[in-house]
């Protein structure tokens, strides 16, 4: 088993997680400002990568370079890995590849704890990524406990590139914003990553 095998009873019901909806969870939290290059650049990939209609196609043309924003806003001082195994505990399923992790420690050889935010790319409904991703921040949390860099807040974000959705992870209750945030909103997107990574960076 894992990360892409559980259903969404399955990892709530495997961790004893307590489930709270809500609409607008991160509403209050800031804009952040696109940049030029960014701004260009989905200009230029976003018709092209819905034409494709691949979630290769979505992750490189629309979701890296989002991320890659993020970095960049945060002076290169935050790991970004793309792809990577992230094996915690195979017996109980918190195993496999990522999609996108973004951790506080700068070190980009192998992820270092504190892991912060996992994304996870669909190229279709993203209620069907969430369960996975819920997987994956259980596991980020288990991996920053064992390397004795617990933080308060795991974060995640089942996307298809043009539509995100968010989740937050505290403690065994997993937060799921039911509202949907789309790319023309982009400036909210920034905000919502950016403010979840700096919460835990800079206090």
């Amino acid at each position: 088993m894992s990360y892409s095998d559980f259903k969404l009873n399955e990892i709530i019901d495997t961790f004893g997680l307590i489930v709270q909806e809500s609409s607008g969870l991160f509403a209050n939290l800031p804009d952040q400002e696109c940049s030029d290059l960014l701004s260009i650049i989905l200009k230029e990939n976003v018709d092209l990568a819905v034409a494709i209609s691949s979630e290769k196609a979505r992750s490189e043309m629309i979701i890296s370079p989002i991320l890659l924003e993020i970095r960049r806003k945060f002076n290169y001082q935050i790991g970004l890995f793309s792809g990577v195994e992230f094996a915690v505990d195979a017996q109980r399923g918190l195993n496999g590849f990522c999609d996108f992790i973004l951790s506080l420690s700068p070190e980009q050889l192998f992820v270092r704890s504190p892991v912060i935010v996992l994304v996870e790319s669909k190229n279709e409904n993203l209620r069907s990524g969430l369960a996975q991703c819920i997987a994956e921040m259980v596991a980020a949390q288990i991996f920053n406990e064992r390397s004795g860099n617990a933080i308060k807040s795991i974060y995640g974000a089942v996307t298809i590139g043009t539509i995100w959705q968010f989740l937050k992870l505290e403690s065994d209750v997993i937060s799921i914003d039911l509202r949907e945030y789309y790319i023309k909103d982009i400036n909210k997107i920034l905000g919502i990553l950016y403010g979840a990574i700096a919460q835990n960076k800079y206090f």
